[in-house]
């Protein structure tokens, strides 16, 4: 059986692949996001998600190595996390009663095959109040989530619908994983 590693300590993203049955270990990866480089959006998303996957393939041959990037595009910008609660509610004061585009960017080494993706979910957030922005920043949970929400948290409450796959909103569209993995011989056991 191949070892699999996700290049990842995100909780989201680990009980995400661990609900497919997959035997696989997580590796952080150290690898430095620079979210400036001069790329369109989903190949952006792909370049983050290879050097991840990359900088934990180089330390473990032995492996198939899982990384993944994922953040939003609105109006032609790429927005990352917050870090603040200013950034958190100008972000969310922007999207409200917008659509905005989840791109995550995944990538799968083994030795010298790779392969990467993107893929883009739409969501549309609801005609937020003020004070719905202001309770929801005061959660701290947009903090350090891209787009400053998590719809599988309290920011569920601020999204209207998605069109596309709610994993990938998550960060980790799983069922395209999974589709890739075959390709390298890994399935469920």
């Amino acid at each position: 059986m191949k070892r699999i590693i996700l290049a990842s300590t995100s909780p989201r993203r680990k009980e995400l692949l661990s609900k497919t049955g997959l035997n696989f270990e997580t590796q952080d990866s150290a690898y430095e996001e620079d979210m400036t480089l001069n790329l369109e959006p989903g190949e952006l998303a792909k370049y983050l998600s290879k050097g991840k996957a990359q900088a934990v393939a180089d330390k473990n041959r032995d492996a198939v190595v899982i990384g993944a990037d994922t953040f939003i595009t609105f109006e032609e910008k790429v927005l990352g996390k917050p870090h603040t609660p200013e950034k958190a509610r100008e972000t969310l004061q922007m999207l409200r009663g917008k659509s905005h585009t989840i791109l995550t960017g995944f990538t799968i080494i083994e030795n010298e095959k790779v392969v990467s993706n993107v893929v883009e979910t739409k969501v549309h957030f609801r005609q937020l109040t003020d004070k719905e922005i202001d309770t929801y920043v005061a959660s701290g949970e947009p903090l350090d989530k891209a787009g400053a929400y998590a719809i599988q948290g309290l920011g569920s409450e601020l999204v209207d619908r998605i069109e596309g796959d709610y994993s990938n909103v998550v960060g980790l569209p799983v069922d395209d994983v999974m589709r890739v993995l075959e390709e390298f011989g890994v399935s469920p056991s």
